[in-house]
This record gives C-alpha cells, sequence and structure tokens, in this order.
C-alpha cells in the first residue's frame, strides 16, 4: 500500500513527464501536417491536454472506486 505523499510524488512526477512528452511532440508532429506552431503556442496547447488528462484521470480512477 502507497502513502498518500508517495501517490502525489507519483501523481506529479507522471503528469510532469507527461507533459514534457506531450510537448515535444505537439513541436514535432503538428509542423507534420502544416501547422506552424511557435513555442508559446506549444505550451498552452500542451497545458490544456494536460488538464483534460488530469480530468479524465480523477474521474476514471473516481468510478471505479464508486463500483467498490
Amino acid at each position: 500500500m502507497q502513502t498518500r505523499s508517495l501517490s502525489a510524488i507519483e501523481t506529479i512526477t507522471s503528469t510532469a513527464i507527461g507533459f514534457l512528452v506531450s510537448w515535444a511532440l505537439t513541436l514535432l508532429v503538428l509542423p507534420m501536417f502544416g501547422y506552424d506552431v511557435s513555442i508559446s503556442h506549444s505550451v498552452g496547447i500542451t497545458a490544456v491536454y494536460t488538464a483534460a488528462s488530469i480530468i479524465r484521470g480523477y474521474l476514471v480512477r473516481r468510478a471505479f472506486n464508486g463500483q467498490r
């Protein structure tokens, strides 16, 4: 069983790594589809997707916890 502080550290670490991977992919993939993306726009795009991912993960976790 994981402590709450370790769960928080794991979640923050996972989110930070996911943000960096998503940001790199945004910078690489969008130009392949003809979109010229600046650094600041790519950070904004990545932030929106990261927020959506956090909310999705929370809702899925709560739904599964509600099944108990």
